[in-house]
């Protein structure tokens, strides 16, 4: 998390673009959709929010910038009404018919270019009549006239401006003012601090919420980014737990009877992924991917977090609520900060994450490499298609190999080179679960590969990446599976056995740390030859283990988060290991390995 001082850096306070969406099931009768949309005119059903990850642009990627050119007033004043109608028009002429369909305006649009805040007699936030002279409700209509839905902005709490005296009346709640809806002591709240926290156990609270809710609905809005919301955001402790806060907008959404999607931001912790599924349709899982310098991104800050990020939030995601990555800044080339390697590798990642697909980019102009990634129907089809996301295959180390089963049994297979140096990565068949022949497609180059026996290798530039569809023609994979409970194995220093009800034979081995070590002995194959044995493991954060064979050097693997503590999952390492039998070893070496439930040593290399 890159810290940030509201008082300095006042848009920092408001950071993310805001998409209201229901949650899953939150509405059980749809409602009408509003006049003058398609839906609307052809007697269409509105479909539930956040069915699929949502596409379309965000205006923060370019607020943020001090590229030049594009905030020439000062910080942040590239977000003007002028300008969203520019990048609403240009989203409908060039990306519409692909899918994108949102224009989310973020921070700032009821904060003048100085920062200084309005707000409407109920102490809510009120549109910048320079920013925005025609009003809130006017660009969503704007918006909507081009067939596309519209998304707005706000930070988690009461800002400290609109508390004014405490006098403040509270919109449809008689008796109710801003000193009624916080806590006496004026406690602060949301990542930057910048709003007094609302104390939910007093009745005006939820008036006040259901005021903002209305307001926003009223307007025509279809998406709110809720900004600021913790345990996240860079902050934790029971000041900075906005859950209350999130269910409090999940039942405003609700009462309005209008399906607004609602957006969580950012880098939430994902101990309350519960809460943050059942109130909300989607979630920020990392800091901000803008760099804040003279580009949009960078791939250091923090394009790259992603790969090491995403692997534990992974089951979270699904029709209703999606893992949101931010912004998907592809399209302007030099603007960008990035090469064509970064550029396509970020999009990969984004589209087998199925995260939603959203730019910050300038769409007037995109630059054609940009356009064919942004437009790529065969890579749009994995994100918005029935696979789950995919997950790590491999370790996570500079070189590996994402995947996710489809429902037609073919695979979506990524490769990843995140080394400074080109590299060859392989993605071996029995990562994937069967051995033999496979049809490989290049879904960014539109283009049948042929047919590949047990495996395909590419050579990658620095950053670079491919994307197929592998469509197997051979047998299932055999394996023997050996446990790491078993009586038959070495332990050494920490290592011990737990109880562990998510294993297999509800038995891990675990305490791998400051140079504790698990050995399984006797792994018979029936002949010599380099193995990708699929380890299965629990860690609540990703870890390091060496591994060796017999008496061979050990080769340190990164295994990426579970997620949790009580969560197994799988990834494939290499091991050579000669006919008869074998040792694995797992060492910790000086630091903490992941806990290992199981391994499975595939019959044949």
């Amino acid at each position: 998390m890159r810290s940030s001082s509201y008082a300095v850096l006042p848009a920092r306070a408001l950071r993310a673009a805001v998409v209201l969406t229901l949650a899953a099931g939150a509405v059980t009768v749809a409602p009408a959709a509003q006049a003058g949309t398609p839906a609307a005119q052809a007697g269409a059903p509105v479909p539930a929010p956040a069915a699929k990850p949502y596409m379309g642009w965000t205006s923060w990627s370019m607020q943020s910038s001090k590229y030049p050119g594009l905030n020439p007033d000062g910080d942040y004043s590239y977000l003007t009404e002028a300008n969203v109608l520019k990048q609403t028009d240009a989203l409908a002429a060039k990306l519409k018919k692909y899918g994108y369909d949102h224009v989310n305006i973020d921070a700032g649009w009821w904060r003048d270019k100085s920062w200084k805040p309005g707000f409407d007699q109920y102490a809510r936030q009120k549109a910048d009549p320079d920013r925005f002279p025609s009003g809130m409700k006017a660009v969503a209509d704007r918006i909507h006239a081009k067939g596309l839905k519209a998304g707005t902005y706000l930070p988690a709490g009461l800002e400290k401006e609109a508390y004014g005296d405490g006098k403040h009346p509270i919109w449809n709640a008689e008796g109710c003012t801003t000193a009624d809806i916080v806590y006496g002591d004026l406690r602060t709240t949301n990542g930057w601090d910048s709003a007094y926290k609302l104390d939910f156990s007093r009745p005006c609270t939820q008036k006040y919420i259901d005021s903002q809710a209305q307001l926003i609905a009223d307007w025509g809005y279809d998406f709110l980014k809720l900004d600021g919301v913790g345990p996240g955001s860079g902050k934790s402790g029971d000041q900075y737990d906005n859950v209350a806060d999130v269910a409090a907008w999940h039942q405003a959404i609700a009462a309005t009877g209008r399906p607004i999607h609602l957006e969580l931001s950012w880098s939430l912790d994902i101990g309350r992924a519960a809460d943050w599924k059942k109130y909300s349709n989607g979630w920020r899982i990392d800091t901000d991917v803008e760099c804040y310098c003279n580009t949009l991104v960078s791939w250091e800050n923090s394009v790259d977090d992603r790969w090491d990020d995403t692997p534990g939030w992974t089951r979270h995601a699904g029709p209703g609520g999606w893992n949101d990555l931010d912004a998907l800044d592809v399209g302007n080339g030099e603007m960008d900060g990035l090469t064509k390697a970064e550029r396509q590798s970020y999009a990969t990642l984004w589209a087998i994450a199925k995260s939603p697909l959203y730019t910050g980019d300038d769409l007037t102009r995109l630059d054609s490499y940009g356009l064919s990634l942004l437009t790529n129907r065969e890579v749009i089809a994995v994100d918005q298609g029935a696979a789950p996301p995919a997950r790590p295959v491999t370790a996570s180390d500079p070189q590996q190999v994402w995947a996710a089963k489809n429902p037609d049994g073919t695979y979506t297979v990524a490769l990843f080179n995140l080394a400074d140096a080109p590299a060859a990565v392989t993605a071996d068949w029995s990562t994937l679960g069967f051995t033999g022949k496979a049809a490989v497609r290049d879904l960014w180059n539109h283009e049948n590969l042929g047919t590949y026996k047990n495996k395909i290798t590419q050579a990658l530039p620095a950053h670079g990446s491919r994307l197929f569809t592998v469509t197997p023609q051979g047998s299932p994979l055999t394996a023997t599976a050996y446990e790491a409970e078993a009586p038959a194995n070495t332990l050494s220093g920490n290592a011990s056995v737990a109880d562990c009800s998510a294993c297999s034979g509800d038995r891990k081995t675990g305490n791998l740390y400051a140079g504790g070590k698990l050995r399984f002995n006797d792994v018979v194959v029936g002949r010599a030859g380099t193995y990708w044995v699929k380890v299965a493991y629990v860690s609540g954060d990703a870890r390091s283990v060496e591994v060796s064979a017999n008496t061979g050097g050990p080769t340190r693997h990164t295994f990426p988060s579970t997620g949790d503590w009580g969560t197994v999952a799988t990834v494939s390492v290499p091991v050579t290991l000669k006919a008869g039998s074998n040792t694995i070893t797992f060492d910790s070496g000086t630091g903490y390995a992941p806990d290992i439930d199981r391994i499975d040593v595939p019959q044949s290399s």
